[in-house]
């Protein structure tokens, strides 16, 4: 073989190899389709009402995207055929499918959330009612005085349990079962009262009647 037949076969092999070389050295682009999925999952979670109903779980959502956006910014800043973007899609799906999960259970917990105030509403009304029934009939004496404070605090009760309905209606459905919550024992507790004095007034009575 010719030396310039050997030179043309040495530059022939050393373009092969070169071509081989950089088609194995694959220019790797972010995923930032499915980073902007990604963050887009975990606000559709946090809209759902997956920080208020799932706090720990929704926080440690929000570090494993922290997580993955870092892993993509870290591998983004190093040369292209030294990019590796494996890690960073693995924590994109785990994020994707934990904040699935999220959104289903924040939707299923705030349901039960929006039915429970709506009971507690209830049972404040009911009990406001029932103390307003009791007052009815309570015994005006010497205790005008304590008839005239409680009145007022069942007034009050009263005129507070639109507030329920407004935190109903703003979706807040924790607030909401809380003022029913304060609503109905403030209003059991005044019942309470004026049964107290019912029971003394009909004592009294049955003693005077013995």
């Amino acid at each position: 073989m010719s030396p310039q037949v050997r030179l043309l076969a040495l530059v022939a092999l050393i373009g092969t190899l070169v071509g081989g070389a950089v088609i194995a050295l694959k220019w790797e682009s972010p995923p930032t389709e499915k980073l902007a999925a990604a963050e887009k999952a975990v606000n559709d979670a946090r809209s759902a009402g997956a920080s208020t109903f799932l706090p720990d779980d929704f926080a440690k959502l929000e570090t494993l995207l922290a997580e993955a956006k870092k892993e993509v910014a870290e591998q983004t800043a190093k040369l292209g055929f030294l990019r590796d973007f494996e890690k960073a899609d693995q924590l994109l799906s785990t994020v994707l499918a934990e904040a699935a999960r999220l959104l289903g259970e924040a939707g299923k917990r705030r349901g039960e959330a929006k039915a429970a105030a709506a009971q507690a509403q209830r049972e404040a009304q009911e009990a406001v009612t029932a103390a307003q029934d009791l007052l009815g009939k309570a015994p005006v004496g010497k205790d005008r005085a304590a008839l005239a404070a409680i009145t007022a605090d069942l007034q009050k009760l009263k005129a507070a349990i639109p507030e329920i309905q407004k935190a109903l209606d703003a979706g807040d459905y924790q607030a909401a079962q809380a003022k029913a919550h304060d609503i109905r024992d403030k209003a059991q507790a005044l019942a309470a009262e004026i049964q107290r004095a019912l029971d003394k007034v009909k004592k009294a009575t049955r003693r005077k009647a013995g």
